[in-house]
């Protein structure tokens, strides 16, 4: 009985920080990007993002479909990569060249207009381990705020090599890093194969034409 209550009260807990690492109003009142200028911007993205299954050389991982996406979520990675809390050259790289409206933008076309939305159904159940993370990204694995990433139908090897990354420091997250910790391999690999087959999914999206 202790044990359930445990389980029960890690999530519990886990909403209060999330909710707490919120930003402000004045975050949440941000104009929202311009998605036909981030339809311009975003193609060189396509090199990678634009290709079902592409792969990172090393670590060999697919990398992430961002189709669907929350926007908000999308824009902060893009800033994280640039400040380096994100360790990834080619990314820092592309970040870098993109100013803050840009990021905004960029975000916008791939949110697209309808984002990933929650069925209220769940493929399979979600395992022991996934407790915790059921209580920012959702019983079916979409962020319960736009802050949040949807984790549905995302590639599983590329939540593996995040949650890794968060454990080992090259991803460094105050939420993420502190409940990463304790997560063995088989849990994260549990973890990912959950959300990955959760529906309705990210996908990869077409490149737009060329400028």
């Amino acid at each position: 009985m202790a044990y359930r209550y445990r389980l029960m009260a890690i999530p519990a807990a886990a909403a209060l920080l999330c909710a707490s690492l919120l930003p402000g109003p004045a975050a949440a009142d941000a104009a929202p990007g311009d998605a036909a200028r981030g339809a311009r911007l975003a193609y060189t993205c396509f090199g990678c993002h634009g290709i079902p299954d592409y792969r990172n050389a090393y670590p060999n991982y697919r990398v992430p479909r961002l189709g669907g996406q929350h926007a908000p979520y999308v824009a902060a990675a893009l800033a994280e990569y640039r400040a380096g809390t994100r360790q990834h050259p080619t990314m820092k790289g592309q970040a870098s060249s993109l100013s803050e409206v840009d990021a905004n933008d960029v975000a916008a076309y791939f949110a697209t207009a309808q984002p990933v939305t929650a069925a209220g159904t769940t493929v399979g159940t979600a395992p022991a381990s996934a407790q915790v993370c059921v209580a920012c990204h959702g019983k079916e694995g979409v962020g319960l705020t736009p802050e949040y990433p949807t984790l549905a139908g995302q590639y599983p090897d590329y939540l593996a090599q995040a949650l890794k990354a968060y454990r080992k420091g090259t991803r460094q997250n105050m939420i993420m890093g502190s409940f990463v910790q304790k997560l063995s391999d088989a849990d994260i690999d549990a973890i990912a194969h959950y959300f990955a087959a959760q529906q309705p999914a990210l996908w990869v999206p077409r490149a737009p034409r060329a400028p």
